[in-house]
């Protein structure tokens, strides 16, 4: 087991399967919000849906209709159950906000080396703790 702490930005707990992506993430354009599924050509998460999972990334890009996009994934069911990322831009952070996803950033850079796609992740966004079982 491993823990890593961060800021809170949206509160909640989820826990669920990670799903890792070492590149940014622009949710405007580069995510299908009926679908969940990364659109964005040459994303190393292209044709892979973060619907249901506990998305890890860097951090956001693009447009600030990107918050709204992670708001309509919410909406559609297709939303990741908690997002923990280096450092959460503010269309992120609203996005999350907005939509009452659990998202934890100012996390370690190590985590990319620690948990895997598929671990089973507890992210408590009230305590700004995340747990790889």
């Amino acid at each position: 087991m491993h823990v890593f702490k961060g800021r809170v930005i949206s509160r909640g707990v989820a826990e669920g399967e990670a799903l890792i992506s070492k590149d940014p993430i622009s949710f405007y354009g580069g995510v299908d919000p009926d679908t969940g599924e990364v659109i964005e050509k040459g994303h190393v998460l292209n044709g892979v849906s973060i619907a249901g999972k506990v998305l890890f990334f860097p951090g956001g890009k693009g447009s600030t209709v990107g918050s709204y996009i992670i708001y309509r994934l919410r909406k559609n069911g297709v939303a990741p159950k908690a997002m923990v990322c280096i450092e959460a831009e503010p269309i992120v952070a609203i996005g999350a906000i907005i939509s009452d996803i659990p998202l934890i950033d100012r996390v370690a850079w190590d985590v990319f080396n620690v948990v895997k796609d598929g671990d089973h992740v507890v992210v408590d966004a009230n305590q700004g703790v995340i747990t790889i079982l």
